[in-house]
C-alpha cells in the first residue's frame, strides 16, 4: 500500500460539490438572459422615474411663479395708472344730469391741472377742503376695498370729492343773468348744450349773481342747475362759492361704467370760444379758513 505524503494547505476556494444534474451558476444566469431579464437595465428603469417627478414639480413651481410675477405686475401697472395718470370714481348724485347719471363710473385725467392746463367747460372731480358737503357719519372700514381701492382696481366711493364744470377761469366775470336767462363770461352769453332739460339758471337760492373769479381760483356749475349745490349755492360761505385749483384732482375723461353709457367727455369747445379774454388780471384773494367738515 502507497502513502500520500501531505502537501502544503491550499489555499484556492472551489466550488462545493454539486449532485448529479443540478445547475451550475453560469447555467442559471444564461436562463436569465434567455428569458430577456437584464438587472441592469431594470435598475436604470427604476431610477429614471426620479427625475421625471422632479421635472413635473418643478414645472408646477414654475408656473406657479410665473402667475405671481403676472399678478404683481398687474398691480404696479394698476398703482402706476391710478397715481399718476387716471383713476376711477362713481357719481353719487344727479347734479351732471344729463351728462352723468347716478352710479356712473368715470376715469378721471390726473394730468390736469398739471402739468396741462385746465379750461373753461371741463368736468372738474376736486376735493371737498371747504365743506360743501355733509359730514360723513364714521363707517367701519372694509381693508379689502380699501386695499383695491388704493392700488386702483376700484373706484373711490369715500364721497369726499365733487364734480362739476368749469364755468370761470381766474380773472373772468361771471353773471347770471342776462335778458335771455344765459350764464354770461366776460359778457359773452352761454348756449350751454349740456345742460339738463329744464334747468333754470335763474332758480335756487343765490342764482342772481355778479362775481370776478380770483387768481388760483375757479367758478364751477353742475349740468343739472336745479339740483346742483355749485358755487352759487356757496356764496355766503367762507369760500365765497370759489374752488382752489390746487384742490381739483383732475378732469372726468370717460364713462367707463355702464358699458352701454361708454362715451368720452367733452368740453363744448364751442360753448366758450367766442368768450373774450379777461378785462384785466386776476386779483388774489385771501384763502378760505376750511370748515373742518
Amino acid at each position: 500500500m502507497s502513502h500520500r505524503t501531505p502537501g502544503p494547505a491550499d489555499d484556492s476556494i472551489s466550488e462545493p460539490p454539486r449532485e448529479p444534474g443540478q445547475p451550475g451558476p453560469d447555467a442559471a444566469e444564461g436562463a436569465g438572459e434567455a428569458a430577456g431579464f437584464d438587472p441592469a437595465a431594470s435598475a436604470e428603469a427604476i431610477e429614471s422615474k426620479h427625475p421625471k417627478d422632479k421635472a413635473k414639480n418643478t414645472g408646477l413651481l414654475s408656473w406657479v411663479k410665473e402667475i405671481a410675477i403676472v399678478i404683481v405686475i398687474a398691480l404696479v401697472l394698476s398703482f402706476v395708472i391710478k397715481t399718476f395718470f387716471f383713476r376711477a370714481y362713481f357719481i353719487p348724485s344727479e347734479s351732471m344730469q344729463n351728462t352723468l347719471q347716478v352710479d356712473d363710473r368715470i376715469f378721471v385725467n390726473l394730468l390736469v391741472p398739471r402739468p396741462f392746463a385746465l379750461q373753461r367747460g371741463d368736468v372738474v372731480v376736486f376735493k371737498d377742503t371747504q365743506g360743501w358737503l355733509p359730514a360723513v357719519p364714521a363707517q367701519p372700514v372694509n381693508w379689502f376695498k380699501e386695499s383695491l381701492t388704493f392700488v386702483g382696481l376700484m373706484p373711490d366711493e369715500s364721497q369726499q370729492h365733487l364734480i362739476k364744470r368749469v364755468i370761470g377761469m381766474p380773472g373772468d366775470r361771471v353773471v347770471c343773468c342776462d335778458a335771455q336767462g344765459q350764464i354770461t363770461v366776460n359778457g359773452k352769453g352761454l348756449v350751454e348744450p349740456y345742460l339738463f332739460p329744464g334747468s333754470d339758471n335763474t332758480a335756487g337760492p343765490n342764482a342772481s349773481f355778479d362775481v370776478t373769479v380770483p387768481a388760483g381760483k375757479l367758478w364751477v356749475m353742475g349740468d343739472n342747475r336745479n339740483r346742483s349745490a355749485d358755487s352759487r349755492f356757496h356764496q355766503d360761505s367762507a369760500s365765497r362759492g370759489f374752488v382752489a385749483e390746487s384742490d381739483v384732482e383732475g378732469t372726468a375723461s370717460v364713462i367707463a361704467w355702464p358699458l352701454n353709457r361708454w362715451a368720452v367727455l367733452g368740453n363744448y369747445p364751442d360753448t366758450f370760444r367766442d368768450v373774450p379774454a379777461p378785462s384785466s388780471a386776476p386779483v388774489s384773494s385771501p384763502d378760505p379758513v376750511p370748515s373742518g367738515n
